[in-house]
């Protein structure tokens, strides 16, 4: 079992980083890959899930255990594999996630990719009790949790970047680049992953 991976970043692919250690690279998918752009050169840490199977062997990477460990709360639920469960966690914050099972909001969670509301309510089901007090900061004591209305997948994209930091203005100057690829069908997961890769290069 790999617990971690310590390294350079070496590059950076729309689904993985690779990390350099010890004169091996690593490629670990993570939720974001463009949010370690800045990190290209640079050493880091990322906490890895190592999963198995007959034809591969892939390595799922997190900034945080608690990240790495959602992740893990996530493959135990029927229907969610291990890139279902990195495709959810690249579109939502954990906070954003553990609220919302915990609230039992099946309109918020079946805006995942992939997931419908027989999933959803799974997931309802095989986590909630499991979250409670899953990482203290997550876990907010709010009696009225309010769905978003019903978006466009190039809206909740626009709101993930403004989510990650970036101002309105720099999310105004890739807008037309999204809106493209919206008109293409991207997902609002592609919407994301392309934005990041607009932004990071500036």
């Amino acid at each position: 079992m790999i617990d971690f991976v310590e390294g350079k970043v070496e590059y950076i692919d729309a689904e993985y980083v690779v990390l350099s250690a010890s004169g091996v690279g690593y490629r670990v998918f993570t939720p974001n890959p463009y949010a370690f752009v800045q990190d290209e050169g640079k050493v880091r840490r990322l906490f890895t899930h190592h999963h198995v199977r007959e034809d591969a062997i892939h390595l799922y990477g997190f900034a945080t255990r608690d990240e790495r460990d959602l992740y893990r709360r996530l493959l135990d639920v029927s229907g969610i594999g291990p890139k279902g469960a990195l495709s959810i966690m690249g579109v939502a914050t954990p906070e954003q996630l553990v609220l919302a099972i915990q609230q039992e909001n099946l309109a918020y969670l079946t805006k995942f990719p992939g997931i419908g509301k027989k999933t959803a309510q799974r997931m309802i089901l095989d986590l909630k009790d499991k979250l409670q007090g899953f990482t203290p900061s997550m876990v907010i004591p709010s009696a009225s949790y309010v769905a978003p209305p019903e978006r466009s997948g190039l809206d909740e994209a626009l709101e993930a970047l403004a989510a990650l930091g970036y101002s309105d203005s720099e999310v105004v100057k890739i807008k037309h680049g999204l809106i493209e690829k919206a008109k293409d069908g991207a997902t609002t997961e592609q919407l994301i992953k392309h934005g990041l890769a607009l932004l990071m290069r500036g």
